[in-house]
């Protein structure tokens, strides 16, 4: 899997070509961290858009996530990965 560098790419702009690889990066980045704030909603919201498209390892992700968030986080979430499905 390609490795992307925050600092030469706007992933919210690659991201909707619709390629499940950089929102699966999306999710990680978000998730960890990493060169950003850690926002488990938004790595939630990406890995559901990735696994939407296909990537399973995302779906795996999604899961790990969901355990430790509470139902509103979860809920705002899967409205966040609607309303991205719905702009794009």
């Amino acid at each position: 899997m390609a490795r992307y560098d925050m600092n030469s790419a706007n992933f919210a702009d690659m991201a909707a070509t619709g390629n499940a690889e950089i929102m699966f990066e999306l999710g990680l980045i978000y998730s960890t961290g990493r060169d950003c704030e850690q926002d488990i909603v938004a790595a939630h919201k990406w890995f559901n858009l990735s696994a939407y498209r296909g990537n399973d390892a995302a779906k795996e992700h999604r899961e790990e996530l969901a355990y430790v968030m509470d139902k509103s986080q979860i809920a705002s979430a899967q409205r966040a990965a609607r309303e991205w499905i719905t702009t794009h």
